[in-house]
């Protein structure tokens, strides 16, 4: 299952947001209403997993070893923001007031809702935009400094 696309959706006034129809069936598929969201380490988003592929990662984060400061940061940042969600029958996941702060994510503001491949990222669009705009830039900029992984990659 994999998870494309952007959607813009709704914070409602009580921190919920609707998964589209066409990623709400995806979800349901692959592993039922259970989600977990959590922080993202490196931007100010979230970060939204159906339970089956969170629990995968979980287990290669807990399986870092611990007295490894950069590792035991990650651990902590992970795992100690990850909350379990549950879509409603109306395709709805609450994100819990901390994570919406996090991602500075105001209510009856749009959101930005983008699918990762086995997960999605949730952005304010506010954000996602800057964001969007600066990393076309950094390509159009650097881009004669592609990594040897993408060299013989064309899309």
């Amino acid at each position: 299952m994999a998870f494309r696309g952007i959607a813009q959706v709704s914070l409602d006034p009580k921190g919920r947001i609707a998964i589209p129809a066409r990623f709400r069936d995806q979800l349901l598929a692959c592993g039922g209403a259970g989600l977990v969201v959590t922080i993202d380490t490196q931007q100010s988003c979230l970060q939204l997993f159906p339970l089956p592929e969170w629990e995968v990662l979980q287990e290669k984060i807990s399986a870092l070893p611990s007295f490894n400061p950069a590792t035991r940061r990650i651990q902590r940042l992970l795992l100690g923001h990850a909350n379990d969600v549950e879509m409603d029958t109306a395709g709805r996941i609450l994100l819990p007031p901390l994570l919406r702060e996090y991602a500075n994510l105001e209510k009856s503001k749009p959101v930005i809702l983008l699918g990762q491949g086995n997960r999605f990222e949730i952005w304010a669009e506010d954000r996602w935009s800057v964001e969007r705009d600066r990393w076309i830039e950094e390509e159009r900029v650097q881009s004669g400094m592609v990594p040897d992984e993408l060299r013989g990659f064309s899309i």
